[in-house]
């Protein structure tokens, strides 16, 4: 931690221990008398994950504190924590969205925490947000940074400029256009798309100088990982209102006029709502339940896996509609199960979570993939159901690391449930390939239609 700039990146794969190394390393700043205040910045759903984690781990004396609710509620909570009068480390942890609001982001500044850690720093990725200019302003007057990500880049080489711009500007400058420069190839509309890279040599070697990486390899006691794809079939009135959907949206798109990346993902969205299980006619109708292929093949796996094996299942699925339909079918069976996501209170999560590993009567964890694919253990399951997902990579591996972990004695199985001949198929051929998205929706959108 000694290194020029004092920031220092855990670019540790999920699952790995990078919380609890975190955590290690602020206390040895904290006992060597070199910080007397630390803040942790996290995407929602972890901020409770590290209150629980401080309290498992932190062998040194600590007083933390979740900053959420609303303005005056977070800043009443700092000035509290800033008050409370027994020898100890004092810790705050709030979410990335707070850092950049109004009165927050100046209380936090003139809080002048010594330590910085920035959770999950994919989140800052892009260098002229709000939120990335807010943790920057935090991490040029911090003496100590920190940054820990699994998946720093997630679609592009540019995600490293605003991390590192945080983290040491000393290693790739302020500037972004130049960082660009050094290392992308422009072209497409106006040269303003990037076509390739160069110099990774020493980008990457710039970047490993104050950076540690631990992938689930060096972790010999993690089981094996079995990925499974199971297909499953339209019926023929369900096939036909797919094709008609898909067929209408290639004709909009072409009638157009030019073709964005949220364009074309606004059509998919439909498509893979549908394949779900349900259908919005419009954006301020309810969505409708419109056909049961998935559901079924998950109530299968679930009859197979927890009613006649008694294994414990995590569920992910992207719609709140599917999460829904899931919990619904679940009851009708009398199988006890959690559920987390966007609509869960952020006090609840902890114990469902808590419920989930310790109650051998929950049986079934049910989650939004980008809710509850982030900080959470949920390893008392060894099997995952994808019944859908997004087209984020990073939500892609966060999720399967939740069971593939440290703690972990079980082989990890991960089902995927798919609709063939569909949008399911290209969203997981394009994750597994890790492809940029966003760069081939606008190339090659026509294929995620056939």
């Amino acid at each position: 931690m000694d290194t020029a700039g004092r920031g220092f990146a855990l670019m540790c794969e999920m699952g790995t221990g990078k919380t609890l190394t975190a955590i290690a390393i602020t206390g040895a700043l904290y006992q060597a008398g070199k910080i007397r205040r630390a803040l942790v910045i996290s995407p929602t759903s972890v901020v409770s994950v590290w209150i629980s984690e401080l309290e498992r781990h932190a062998a040194f004396p600590y007083r933390a504190t979740a900053l959420l609710g609303d303005r005056q509620q977070r800043l009443r909570a700092l000035r509290e924590l800033d008050k409370w009068p027994f020898r100890g480390l004092k810790v705050a942890v709030i979410n990335y969205e707070a850092t950049w609001r109004e009165g927050i982001a100046e209380a936090l500044l003139a809080w002048r925490p010594e330590l910085v850690i920035a959770d999950e720093s994919q989140r800052i990725k892009t260098h002229n947000a709000r939120q990335s200019k807010a943790v920057h302003k935090l991490g040029d007057q911090a003496e100590y940074k920190l940054i820990l990500s699994g998946t720093p880049v997630q679609n592009n080489a540019v995600d490293l400029f605003s991390q590192y711009r945080f983290l040491d500007p000393a290693v790739f400058g302020t500037n972004f256009y130049a960082f660009r420069n050094r290392y992308c190839v422009m072209g497409g509309f106006n040269r303003q798309q990037i076509v390739g890279y160069r110099n990774m040599d020493e980008l990457i070697r710039k970047a490993h100088r104050i950076a540690y990486r631990v992938t689930k390899g060096d972790c010999l006691d993690l089981p094996e990982e079995t990925f499974e794809n199971r297909y499953v079939n339209f019926r023929p009135a369900d096939r036909k209102l797919y094709d008609r959907l898909r067929r209408t949206s290639v004709a909009e798109l072409e009638s157009g006029g030019r073709i964005t990346a949220p364009t074309v993902l606004t059509k998919l969205l439909r498509l893979q709502q549908l394949t779900g299980g349900f259908l919005r006619p419009d954006e301020s109708a309810r969505p409708e339940h419109v056909n049961s292929a998935k559901l079924d093949a998950l109530m299968d796996i679930v009859d197979d896996y927890v009613i006649c094996e008694g294994r414990k299942l995590v569920v992910f699925a992207r719609f709140t509609a599917e999460i829904d339909l899931i919990s619904k079918a679940l009851k009708e069976r009398g199988i006890r199960f959690g559920c987390l996501d966007g609509r869960t209170p952020v006090s609840e999560r902890d114990r469902l979570v808590a419920e989930f590993q310790n109650d051998p009567g929950m049986k079934v964890f049910v989650a939004q993939i980008q809710t509850a694919g982030l900080g959470i253990t949920l390893h008392a399951a060894s099997t995952e159901v994808f019944y859908s997902l997004d087209f984020n990579y990073a939500s892609y591996t966060q999720a399967l690391a939740r069971i593939h972990r440290v703690g972990q004695h079980h082989p990890c199985t991960y089902i995927h449930l798919l609709v063939e001949n569909t949008v399911d198929e290209k969203v997981l051929a394009s994750l597994r390939k890790k492809d940029d998205i966003a760069r081939a929706l606008v190339d090659d959108w026509r294929s995620y239609f056939e």
